[in-house]
């Protein structure tokens, strides 16, 4: 029952009470498994470029930003907060004793004195403790440490997001992601008159520290590799947000008889991807960075696939417009047809029996989407999703970025298909958002609704259902054309915890 009160808190976030409504349908009936065709790899569904062939993407990437450079854009979400990162830190805090004991623990403090960060760090162990941090290692001062590194009166860098930590040292200067995110643009998005356009999501908390921090360094970076930074930012919107249920799964409500919303999760941000306006636009982790000195590998791959994009898109809206013209013969059409088989990788067992008229239909329908490559590095057991051709509402094939929770492991079948996978997702995508008319695609259309993802939190000591809206780069791109190819490990560097690093492509 939605009361006067519940009505307020809707309308003040944005949020209807048939969307409510279609949420609290969600904990009930649950999320369908994803039905599978095949694990994508280098035999079915992935592109591995010749070397003549990278030359000639390469050089199309190079094409386009000469003569269409104005509409390039780099989107990286920056909102989550590191904690995660430091969860081993906090345990240390909190731990009986007050020495470095497990081997996480160890290792933090061995190679203190490496870190990016460790200047400031030994500046508030000064001011905190009248200490250095050298001395407060030989007084066995541990947990002093930690809590300068971690708490509100010192760094507070368990609190802040990981766009804003100092990951890499420099002579001139210690570089956070932020800034390390601009550096790779330069390298390989910058457009027509060296303009670098740069659009990071934050959290509302956090956005001056953000701003603060880019009007401070864009110059200097500007100056350094030559070209002209536009920057901006935003914010997950409240609409976004969705509702938490109790067990039974109606409203979870909390002591004061208020409905909870929660973060609705990185898809989400197909919203604020939706109003960019921009070309082609890649999107990379925000921990996923290197220095500069072990950035060629990344600059290579990421022009790479853009090459792919833009040399698959000009083909498609070539197609489009000549069945736009009617003036096409029955070759033409089956030539059309092969191009989304064999190189968009979107197959419908069905098209035999149609006629040319009825498959011109479908054919347009297929082409005219917004369309993405992503990078796929070879699997190394890390958490998370993969490649795989997936079957659609339609009955269609394509290729999909699923996670394991979107896929029936009861199946024993489908479980060997996902743990014999030959490759992961690194979130390493460039997309491309405008129709063959220039006209920009509405993303939200492209979502697969059914695609969401429900966990149990508590709040208040309570239990709770939460949800999650179809992942980004999942379940929210589930029906652009998508492509594949093999990319090097050497592009996928995340910092998952502090320690991450010490990691020598962190040094």
């Amino acid at each position: 029952m939605i009361s006067t009160q519940d009505s307020e808190m809707l309308t003040k976030k944005g949020i209807s009470e048939a969307r409510v409504a279609e949420q609290l349908a969600c904990f009930r009936d649950g999320f369908p498994f994803l039905r599978l065709s095949a694990a994508a790899s280098l035999e079915k569904g992935i592109l591995a470029p010749n070397s003549e062939e990278r030359e000639a993407y390469l050089s199309a990437w190079d094409a386009y930003k000469a003569d269409k450079g104005q509409g390039i854009m780099k989107f990286v979400p920056a909102s989550g907060a590191a904690s995660r990162m430091f969860k081993n830190l906090f345990e240390f805090l909190s731990a009986p004793y007050a020495e470095p004991r497990t081997e996480f623990e160890k290792a933090f403090f061995d190679g203190i004195c490496r870190f990016a960060f460790y200047d400031d760090l030994d500046a508030a162990c000064r001011r905190l403790s009248m200490k250095d941090i050298p001395t407060l290692l030989a007084d066995g001062e541990y947990k002093a440490i930690a809590a300068a590194l971690l708490e509100e009166g010192g760094l507070n860098y368990g609190a802040l997001p990981k766009g804003l930590l100092k990951f890499h040292a420099y002579p001139e200067g210690a570089r956070t992601p932020l800034e390390e995110h601009l550096s790779e643009g330069a390298m390989y998005a910058a457009g027509q008159g060296g303009r670098v356009s740069v659009h990071f999501t934050v959290s509302p908390e956090h956005r001056l520290l953000f701003e603060e921090l880019t009007r401070e360094k864009s110059g200097e970076l500007g100056k350094r590799y030559g070209v002209d930074y536009t920057v901006s930012f935003s914010e997950q919107k409240p609409s976004t947000d969705t509702i938490a249920a109790n067990m039974d799964n109606e409203p979870f409500r909390d002591t004061d008889g208020k409905l909870v919303f929660r973060p609705g999760g990185h898809g989400a941000l197909i919203e604020n991807l939706n109003d960019l306006d921009a070309d082609i636009i890649f999107i990379k982790n925000v921990d996923n960075v290197v220095p500069d000195r072990l950035k060629a590998d990344t600059v290579t791959y990421k022009k790479l696939i853009a090459g792919v994009l833009v040399t698959l898109r000009r083909q498609a809206f070539e197609y489009l417009e000549l069945l736009d013209s009617g003036r096409y013969t029955h070759e033409e059409v089956m030539e059309v047809l092969q191009f989304l088989q064999k190189r968009l990788f979107c197959k419908n067992p069905e098209v035999k029996n149609l006629e040319d008229a009825e498959l011109v239909i479908y054919l347009r329908g297929k082409l005219n989407r917004p369309m993405r490559v992503c990078g796929m590095v070879k699997n190394v057991g890390e958490p998370g999703g993969g490649p795989f051709l997936a079957y659609n509402s339609d009955g269609t094939i394509s290729s999909q970025i699923l996670e394991s929770s979107q896929i029936d492991m009861d199946d024993p079948k489908k479980r060997e298909m996902f743990e014999r996978g030959t490759h992961f997702n690194p979130v390493d995508l460039v997309c491309a958002t405008r129709d063959y008319k220039g006209r920009k695609f509405d993303l939200t259309k492209y979502v697969d609704k059914a695609t969401g993802f429900i966990s149990l939190k508590s709040k208040n000591g309570k239990d709770l259902k939460a949800l999650e809206l179809p992942g980004l780069w999942n379940g929210a791109m589930s029906d652009w054309n998508t492509v594949f190819v093999e990319v090097p490990l050497s592009t996928f560097n995340p910092v998952k915890t502090v320690n991450d690093l010490l990691r020598e492509q962190h040094q």
